[in-house]
C-alpha cells in the first residue's frame, strides 16, 4: 500500500527500525532532476543530495529536528487553522486535520493554528524519536492506512504534523 504521500514510508521506517535508528535520520524527496519538478528542494540545482552536504547534523542533534525547508519562499505558512469557526468547502484538510487530531495526538487539545513549510522534507535525531513509543508510530501508520482521507489529503495533514511529533511547537 502507498498512502499519504511519503508520509507512509517514513511511518514504515521508523516502525521497521526503532530499536536500531541512526543517530540521525534524514527524510526527504529523492529529487536531482532540477526545476520545475523539484521546486520544494532548497538547493542550487534543486538537488537534494547538495542540500544533505551541508545539513548540520550538530543542530540536528541539539535540537532534536529540522526542517530541510528554509526558503522564505512560500516561507511557513499559516494556512492549516483546523479550529475555524466558519467551515470552508476548499479548505478539506483543515476539517480532516480537525478530525484526525484526536487519533494523532490521544486527544490532547488541538492548536488553533498549526504552521511549517512544507513538503515533508526533514531530519530528526533518533533521542527525539525514541521520546515517543514505538506504538505511537504504529498507530500513525495504521491512520494513515485506514483513514478515509485520500492519498492526498493523509498526506498533507502529516506534512503539518511531523515538526509537533518530533517536539516542536505548532508554529
Amino acid at each position: 500500500m502507498n498512502k499519504g504521500r511519503e508520509s507512509l514510508a517514513y511511518l514504515t521506517f521508523l516502525v521497521d527500525n526503532y530499536h536500531n535508528l541512526p543517530q540521525t535520520i534524514v527524510f526527504l524527496h529523492s529529487h536531482r532532476d532540477g526545476y520545475p519538478r523539484a521546486w520544494h528542494t532548497d538547493f542550487d540545482d534543486y538537488d537534494n543530495v547538495k542540500a544533505l552536504h551541508h545539513l548540520q547534523i550538530s543542530f540536528v542533534q541539539k535540537r532534536g529536528y529540522a526542517n530541510l525547508r528554509c526558503n522564505w519562499e512560500p516561507g511557513c505558512p499559516d494556512m492549516m487553522q483546523a479550529l475555524r469557526t466558519q467551515k470552508e468547502e476548499h479548505r478539506t484538510q483543515e476539517h480532516i486535520m480537525a478530525e484526525s487530531w484526536p487519533q494523532l495526538f490521544n486527544n490532547t487539545k488541538i492548536p488553533a493554528v498549526i504552521a511549517v513549510a512544507c513538503c515533508s522534507q526533514f531530519a530528526v535525531s533518533r533521542k527525539q524519536v525514541l521520546k515517543r513509543p514505538l506504538e505511537y508510530y504504529q498507530r500513525i501508520q495504521e491512520w494513515v492506512m485506514r483513514t478515509n482521507a485520500t492519498d492526498y489529503m493523509s498526506g498533507r495533514v502529516m506534512e503539518y504534523v511531523w515538526h509537533i511529533m518530533f517536539g516542536q511547537e505548532s508554529i
